[in-house]
């Protein structure tokens, strides 16, 4: 089981039992009754999410805390609604396999922060309540913010489009997202529970969207995950695009909004802070993790920004999470002379992502010991989030720990002739010292 700043996560029937996760809503309800005792509640679409959800509503509403209840929805509908109360859950393991689960919470309007965990392991003890809380219906209008934010801000472009929820929570909500943006769309796997392909579109080859694309003469092809706040594009020649050159074409159309200020994750594309240079816009960083981009927005007070290596577009003044309905309804939005400019830019860079199956236990001593072989070969060494080692002007290598699963994560980033050495060299130094320390 893994618990992060990204929620709880754990394949259910094993380390994600029944008893853990009422655990840990009770946990959640001691926050949430101190709030003032309402929250929005919401699934994917999961075997298992019918049965966790309404297990999960029976441990909120005995501790007196009224729930609402969206049923199945995107997790950006459920943050922009938890804004209407204390607190919002969403019963998700957003782009993991099937057989996985969790608990994603919902404080303020946004994920939890990293000091806000520690109440999770702790039951604490809370009072009798001296009623048990309702159990309502609830709706979203969040769909319909969407189109007019994006009306509101950008020249109408019709687009051509398609689109594939991936039998998610995003089935139904993104075609009329597309409806009201007023673009010609075709949409597969568009039932909630039925797919052709796996939860996590990054890691598919989305064939099927890509011949949709190509074989229409479409603009741009979507894919979401099964909770809807991860997107993936496939451009008008049928190629998927990098989680960077998708975060890069949400964050020039954010510009052409008037956006000044942008936030991305350490692992984030050289491309996207050459691009916000370019414009004469400023870029802070933050550790990976959706909550520390948020966290570091609000106290850039940035206008956008997100994570590049999920594509995660965030706009904090409208949603405090990745908004995979958001991103692509700005990049849907975008003029061809912009999006050819982006494409342009990130073809000059290659990255690479990988994992390395290592004990735990040993992660920290095995990024310490890394630490000091690279300050040998760095121009400058950033410990935000595990080490990074930026080579020079086109060229870095981030080692850290995950967030969702128990892998050391290895990124490079380098133009297309050195990053394969680049990342293969890396590999093997990780390797080698995680062979010495064990």
């Amino acid at each position: 089981m893994k618990i992060s700043v990204s929620g709880i996560r754990g394949i259910y029937g094993q380390d994600l039992s029944l008893q853990r996760i009422g655990q840990f809503t009770r946990s959640f309800a001691s926050s949430v009754v101190r709030a003032g005792g309402t929250c929005i509640l919401a699934c994917d679409t999961r075997p298992s999410s019918r049965v966790i959800i309404q297990y999960v509503a029976a441990n909120l509403m005995g501790q007196g805390i009224d729930v609402y209840n969206l049923g199945i929805a995107p997790t950006p509908m459920v943050f922009r609604e938890a804004r209407k109360h204390d607190a919002g859950l969403v019963i998700t393991a957003s782009h993991n396999p099937m057989d996985w689960n969790g608990l994603k919470f919902i404080v303020k309007g946004r994920g939890l922060f990293e000091e806000e965990l520690t109440f999770l392991f702790n039951e604490g003890s809370l009072p009798t309540p001296a009623k048990f809380g309702k159990f309502k219906a609830a709706t979203s209008d969040y769909v319909d913010e969407v189109a007019n934010l994006i009306s509101n801000k950008q020249v109408a472009n019709d687009a051509r489009i398609a689109l594939d929820p991936g039998g998610g929570a995003a089935c139904g909500h993104c075609n009329e997202l597309f409806k009201q943006l007023g673009h010609t769309f075709y949409s597969i796997n568009d039932i909630q529970s039925v797919s052709s392909r796996k939860p996590d579109p990054t890691t598919e080859e989305l064939n099927e969207l890509r011949i949709l694309v190509s074989s229409n003469n479409l603009d741009f092809g979507f894919a979401f995950d099964l909770d809807g706040d991860r997107l993936v594009v496939i451009n008008n020649k049928g190629q998927k695009l990098s989680a960077d050159s998708t975060l890069l074409l949400c964050i020039a159309s954010a510009i052409t909004m008037g956006m000044k200020k942008f936030v991305s994750s350490i692992d984030t594309s050289i491309s996207i802070k050459k691009y916000i240079d370019q414009k004469g816009c400023s870029m802070y960083y933050s550790k990976v993790g959706e909550a520390n981009v948020v966290k570091t927005m609000l106290d850039a007070n940035a206008d956008a920004g997100g994570e590049g290596s999920s594509a995660g577009f965030i706009m904090p003044e409208f949603n405090m999470c990745r908004d995979g309905f958001l991103a692509s309804g700005i990049i849907s939005s975008l003029n061809k002379k912009i999006v050819d400019e982006c494409l342009a830019l990130s073809a000059q860079y290659l990255q690479i992502r990988s994992v390395l199956s290592i004990d735990s236990s040993l992660h920290v001593k095995v990024i310490e010991r890394l630490r000091d072989v690279l300050k040998t070969e760095a121009s400058e060494i950033s410990n935000l989030d595990g080490v990074k080692a930026i080579l020079d002007d086109d060229s870095w290598i981030l080692v850290r720990r995950s967030n969702t699963e128990d892998f050391l994560r290895i990124s490079v980033e380098s133009s297309r002739e050195k990053v394969q050495s680049l990342f293969k060299s890396t590999s093997e130094k990780v390797q080698y010292i995680y062979e010495q320390v064990k």
